[in-house]
């Protein structure tokens, strides 16, 4: 019968569960709620700063805010181990094929040092970064060279045969000696 006891508690059930169903979407939906972070992040960016300039520490989103702090270090990383695998493919490339020394790949390793070296000079804590990557930025260096030049990987030598120093400094191109108008314009 409408209106009896044994149907109210069926109904009632029946709406708390309905409750508690558009609660729970409610709550997840706060919880995954897009934040400037996620769908802006220039925004993000702008409003971080401000409130770190306004002194408002509490109102920073600190997770996050130090996750791209602690990323800018490790950007700079990436782009030393990068150069440096190029810097040392191309001198491979050069001492090895000293008979088809390019333009091109003298550009390159001028270039690479150069980027290295400012990348040092902005952040002077990573000097010794790219001796302690040197060996591990070699193999790479190494197998690329063989896949570019047709030469076998055995040709290579399988540690590195360049000091750190050298490899920065600007005068050492190693191999034969050359003269610019020997290299192959591009």
């Amino acid at each position: 019968m409408p209106g009896s006891d044994l149907t109210r508690p069926v109904i009632g059930l029946a709406s708390k569960t309905a409750h508690y169903a558009v609660m729970n979407k409610i709550q997840i939906q706060r919880r995954h709620k897009s934040t400037p972070y996620e769908t802006d992040y220039a925004q993000w960016c702008a409003e971080q700063g401000a409130l770190l300039r306004e002194g408002r520490l509490s109102d920073l989103d600190r997770e996050n805010l130090a996750e791209e702090i602690e990323s800018l270090g490790r950007s700079d990383k990436r782009e030393i181990e990068t150069r440096l695998s190029t810097l040392l493919l191309h001198l491979l490339k050069w001492q090895f094929q000293a008979e088809r020394r390019k333009t091109g790949w003298l550009l390159t390793i001028r270039e690479q040092r150069h980027q290295i070296k400012k990348l040092i000079n902005e952040s002077p804590s990573l000097k010794a970064y790219p001796r302690k990557q040197l060996a591990s930025e070699f193999e790479f260096a190494r197998l690329k060279a063989a896949d570019e030049t047709g030469l076998p990987e055995k040709d290579f030598p399988a540690d590195c045969p360049y000091q750190i120093a050298d490899v920065l400094d600007h005068d050492f191109f190693p191999g034969a000696p050359w003269t610019s108008d020997q290299l192959v314009r591009e």
